[in-house]
């Protein structure tokens, strides 16, 4: 029998993608000027970006980055435990370690490295990975490349998570969930979950990539906001390159973990570290973000705004308080419709589609900045009211 062609999979892989409308196509940004940006000779506000606090070009945050690569060069050199690990490294674990209040931080290339870090130091083939249903993909890749058991639990589901739990009393176990959901922009029950990860002696550890910065006192995230210790959530997840406007992950809490991941998480061990110049950056941003309440408080504003108008319009929106607004469409086809309406209006809006989003569940995923105004708000909304009046949902055939 001949060995099948790798060119005819990725043919037909491609001929599917277009007839169920999920092609990715990249669009090349030229230039960014706050939130606008020009994107094929054309200046759109950007409404689906993830510069939460509008951080990423601050004057600060800019400065201290070409400073620092003025001094110490672009790159980081080598891996943090051969010589890539720079004081402004370790500054950036104890500004995070002392924002956050938790003994200790650990700095990574990205959150997917971060996440598959995690698992893999902490998990082997005997040990069991339960996580919401909706986790980011980097979550549920990192269980399967530790070679886990993963166990999914309903959405926002506590007790679904405790029934996976007992069904494996004696496996070691991590009970693992967003903090915010990236697609859905709600919040997990994590005072729940955290009682259930005692219960069951399993480790929590959170992804608050779109949670730290935005939610909880002084921004420090979603299991602040919950009013959790880090005796109740070991771990967490910090992104960089949300609130904070730069790029890198750090994973946060238990002081013992932490160290042991230092010694053990390949994903650490075998990459280059970030340039310190992208440290320094960071720091910056740190700065602010802990200092300018107003920036939070603005995001709050604008998210209550965009809700108050986009009920008023009938639009349909999901129970989310958080900068993350997702617009419901239902099919792949007439969300990008609607995207596109929206672009040829002055705005950028992503389509989100399955496999990212479930079937039938396809959206616009509206993000805020505290960069937009209430009147960048108010005009979006009655873009995406008239965006939806110009494509129709569908017809549902019906027995005769």
């Amino acid at each position: 029998m001949a060995r099948a062609s790798w060119r005819d999979r990725i043919a037909t892989a491609r001929s599917e993608r277009v007839a169920t409308s999920r092609t990715r196509v990249r669009r090349t940004v030229t230039h960014r000027d706050g939130a606008h940006c020009t994107v094929d000779g054309r200046s759109l506000l950007n409404f689906c970006g993830n510069d939460y606090l509008g951080l990423s070009q601050h004057f600060a945050v800019t400065t201290a980055l070409q400073e620092a690569a003025s001094r110490e060069g672009a790159g980081g050199v080598a891996s943090h435990l051969v010589c890539g690990h720079h004081a402004l490294h370790a500054q950036v674990e104890h500004a995070l370690a002392d924002w956050l209040g938790v003994p200790g931080a650990l700095l990574f290339g990205s959150g997917f490295m971060a996440n598959l870090a995690v698992v893999q130091s902490l998990l082997d083939d005997d040990g069991l990975c339960v996580q919401d249903r909706l986790n980011h993909a980097s979550l549920i890749d990192a269980a399967r490349l530790a070679g886990c058991r993963l166990r999914r639990y309903p959405h926002a589901d506590a007790e679904g998570a405790l029934r996976q739990l007992r069904a494996e009393p004696d496996a070691v176990a991590m009970l693992i969930t967003d903090g915010v959901f990236s697609m859905d922009g709600d919040v997990a029950p994590l005072r729940e979950l955290a009682l259930i990860a005692r219960a069951q002696k399993a480790l929590l550890y959170v992804d608050d990539a779109h949670g730290v910065g935005v939610l909880g006192p002084d921004g420090r995230g979603s299991v602040a906001e919950a009013g959790l210790s880090v005796e109740q959530v070991p771990l967490q997840l910090v992104t960089l390159g949300k609130a904070l406007g730069g790029y890198g992950a750090a994973v946060v809490g238990d002081a013992d973990v932490i160290a042991h991941l230092a010694e053990t998480a390949r994903p650490y061990l075998y990459t280059t570290a970030l340039p310190p110049a992208q440290a320094a950056a960071t720091l910056a941003a740190i700065g602010i973000a802990r200092r300018e309440h107003w920036r939070r408080e603005k995001l709050r504003q604008l998210a209550a705004r965009f809700r108050e108008r986009a009920r008023t319009h009938g639009l349909e929106l999901l129970p989310s308080d958080t900068a993350i607004q997702p617009v419901l469409c239902g099919e792949d086809a007439r969300a990008i419709a609607m995207a596109q309406q929206l672009e040829q209006n002055g705005y950028w809006v992503a389509a989100i589609r399955p496999p990212t989003v479930p079937e039938g569940r396809a959206r616009l995923r509206v993000t805020l900045s505290a960069l937009h105004g209430i009147g960048d708000v108010d005009g979006l909304v009655d873009a995406l009211a008239r965006a939806r009046d110009a494509t129709p949902a569908p017809m549902l055939e019906t027995a005769g």
